[in-house]
């Protein structure tokens, strides 16, 4: 399958380079395989036109989002890299803006959102412990 370059995205949203796996336009490796995110993204199979749309396509797009298992590392990626179309890890555009303003000393999105996810589930843990 041919490699499908989505200019917004700058990279191959999916099929393959011959490679295979996935390039995005400055070389670096995407992959489609189990060892990348890229590959279990809920969206690897999705209309690019979906992603990328605007109004009811967002809403649309979020939803893919919601429940995907690499959710985090692909808002990650987008903040990491000021992707600035689509939606990426169930944000818009404008919702990464507004909190790449609120954050602009962030070095590494990844890092924080880790952090973040893994204090998240300690307060859960913590209040059901002490429903308990």
């Amino acid at each position: 399958m041919a490699c499908v370059l989505n200019e917004r995205a700058g990279c191959c949203v999916y099929g393959s380079n011959g490679t295979g796996g996935n390039k995005r336009k400055d070389g670096a490796g995407v992959g489609d395989d189990a060892q990348t995110w890229h590959g279990r993204a809920a969206c690897r199979n999705a209309d690019q036109d979906d992603l990328f749309g605007d109004g009811a396509a967002q809403t649309a797009a979020k939803a893919v989002c919601a429940d995907c298992e690499v959710r985090l590392e692909c808002l990650a990626q987008a903040l990491d890299n000021r992707i600035e179309h689509g939606v990426w890890g169930g944000m818009t555009e404008r919702e990464r803006r507004a909190l790449l303003r609120r954050r602009p000393l962030v070095a590494s999105w990844r890092r924080l959102l880790e952090i973040a996810r893994s204090e998240h589930g300690q307060r859960v843990q913590e209040r059901l412990h002490t429903r308990a």
